[in-house]
C-alpha cells in the first residue's frame, strides 16, 4: 500500500521537534504537526521546502499530490506530477538536455503540418515540464540552455495562438523575448522579433512590423541565423502593403542574402527553420500587393512546386495569393472560384483564422461592380458560413464527411 505524506513527513522527521523542522522549512509548527496528522494537505512549495529541509531526496513532493478518496487514475496523475518535481531538481546532464532540444524542435516541425487544435496540447504538456525544471537551481550553463528552450517554446505558444485567430498571442511574444534576452542568446532573441513582426503584419500594425522585423536584423549582429532570413521578407511585405516599392525591392534582396548564408540544416520546415519555398511565398506576396503579377505568379508558381503536400496551411496561402494576382488582373470571377475551392478542400482543422482572413481580403479587392457574379457570391456565402456548414460543404462538394 502507498505511504502517505503525513506518514512519510513522520518517518523523515524521526527524533527531531517539530520547531526544529518548522525552523528549517520556514513554517508554523502547527503545520508540521497537521500535516503529520493529515488534517492539513501539503501544497508542492511546502512539499519542496520539507524536502530540501529533511533531504528527503523529492519523496516528499513526489507524495504531495496523493489524496485519500482518489481513484487509481488520479493516483498516477498525482504521483506524475511529484515525480516530475523530483526529476526537476536535477542534476540535469547533457543527455537530460539534448532530450529537451530535440522535443522543442519536434514541436517546431510540427506547426508545418499538424492542426492547431490538435498539437496545442502536446505543445502545453512538454512546456509545463520544463516550466517545472526553471523552478529549480541549475548551473549557469544548464539554465542558459532551459532558458532558450523557454523562449523557444512561448514563441511556438504566441504562433499556435496567432493562427488559432487569439489575442493573447501577443504577450506570449513578450514572454520568449525576456526569456531569450535573459540567456543573452541573440539568435533566439532575433528570432522572436521577427515572428512577432508577423504577428504585428497579420494585425495590421504594417508600422510596427517594418520596426520589428528591423530590429531582429539588427539583433542579429551579422550572425547567420533564422531571424534574418525570417525577418528581411516581412519587411518587404510591409514596405509593399504600404506602397514603398523601393524599400520592399531591397527588403528583398536582403531576404535573400539571408537565405544565402542561413547554414543548410536550418533550411528546414519548422518554426526554427526558413526554406527557399517560404521565401518564394514570401516574395510572391510581396510583389502582388506592389501589384506587380506578373512577377508574382513566377515566385507563387515555385513556392507551389517546392511545398511539400503535408504544409496545407501555406500551400493554401500560396494559391490564395496567386487568386488575388487574378482578381488584380481583372479576372474575379476566376480568382473567386479559386478562393473557393481552396477553403472547401481544406479539412475545417486546416482553415484557420489567418486562412479565412486572406481569403476575405482577395474577396474584398474584388470591383464592386462584379459583386454580382455568380462565382463571386458564392464566395461571400462561403465566407459567410459557420466552421461546420462549411465543412458540410466541403463534404458535398468531395463525397466526403471531412
Amino acid at each position: 500500500m502507498t505511504e502517505s505524506f503525513a506518514e512519510a513527513l513522520r518517518r523523515w522527521r524521526g527524533e527531531r521537534s517539530l520547531r526544529d523542522v518548522a525552523d528549517l522549512a520556514s513554517c508554523s509548527k502547527s503545520l508540521i504537526s497537521y500535516l503529520e496528522k493529515g488534517i492539513r494537505q501539503p501544497t508542492a512549495q511546502i512539499a519542496r521546502a520539507l524536502d530540501d529541509a529533511l533531504r528527503a531526496g523529492g519523496e516528499l513532493s513526489a507524495l504531495a499530490g496523493v489524496r485519500t478518496g482518489q481513484s487509481p487514475i488520479e493516483q498516477a496523475d498525482a504521483l506524475q506530477a511529484g515525480l516530475h518535481e523530483v526529476l526537476a531538481a536535477g542534476p540535469l546532464g547533457d543527455s537530460s538536455l539534448d532530450e529537451i532540444d530535440w522535443t522543442i524542435a519536434r514541436h517546431g516541425r510540427a506547426t508545418r503540418y499538424r492542426p492547431e487544435a490538435v498539437h496545442f496540447p502536446e505543445l502545453l504538456a512538454d512546456f509545463q515540464d520544463l516550466r517545472v525544471l526553471l523552478t529549480h537551481r541549475h548551473p549557469p550553463a544548464v539554465r542558459r540552455r532551459l532558458l532558450v528552450g523557454a523562449a523557444r517554446m512561448s514563441g511556438l505558444t504566441a504562433l499556435t495562438l496567432l493562427k488559432l485567430g487569439d489575442d493573447r498571442a501577443a504577450s506570449w511574444w513578450r514572454t520568449a523575448r525576456t526569456a531569450a534576452a535573459s540567456a543573452e542568446d541573440r539568435t533566439t532573441l532575433s528570432w522572436a522579433y521577427a515572428h512577432e513582426a508577423y504577428q504585428l503584419y497579420y494585425t495590421g500594425d504594417l508600422y510596427g512590423a517594418v520596426e520589428l522585423a528591423m530590429r531582429a536584423q539588427q539583433v542579429a549582429g551579422g550572425l547567420p541565423c533564422v531571424g534574418p532570413a525570417l525577418a528581411a521578407p516581412l519587411e518587404a511585405r510591409a514596405h509593399a502593403r504600404l506602397g514603398d516599392g523601393e524599400s520592399a525591392a531591397r527588403a528583398l534582396v536582403s531576404a535573400e542574402t539571408a537565405l544565402g548564408r542561413l547554414p543548410e540544416d536550418e533550411q528546414i520546415g519548422s518554426a526554427f527553420g526558413y526554406n527557399e519555398s517560404q521565401l518564394r511565398f514570401h516574395a510572391g506576396n510581396a510583389l502582388t500587393h506592389l501589384g506587380e503579377t506578373g512577377r508574382a505568379r513566377e515566385e507563387l508558381s515555385r513556392a507551389a512546386e517546392l511545398y511539400p503536400t503535408a504544409e496545407r496551411m501555406d500551400r493554401a496561402l500560396v494559391a490564395l495569393d496567386t487568386a488575388m494576382c487574378t482578381v488584380m488582373d481583372g479576372d474575379p470571377a476566376n480568382a473567386a472560384d479559386q478562393v473557393t475551392r481552396t477553403l472547401v478542400g481544406l479539412h475545417q482543422e486546416h482553415r484557420t483564422a489567418l486562412i479565412i482572413y486572406r481569403a476575405q481580403q482577395v474577396a474584398d479587392t474584388v470591383p464592386p461592380g462584379a459583386h454580382g457574379v455568380h462565382e463571386v457570391r458564392a464566395l461571400r456565402e462561403i465566407l459567410a458560413l459557420p466552421p461546420g456548414e462549411m465543412e458540410r460543404t466541403r463534404g458535398d462538394q468531395h463525397g466526403d464527411s471531412g
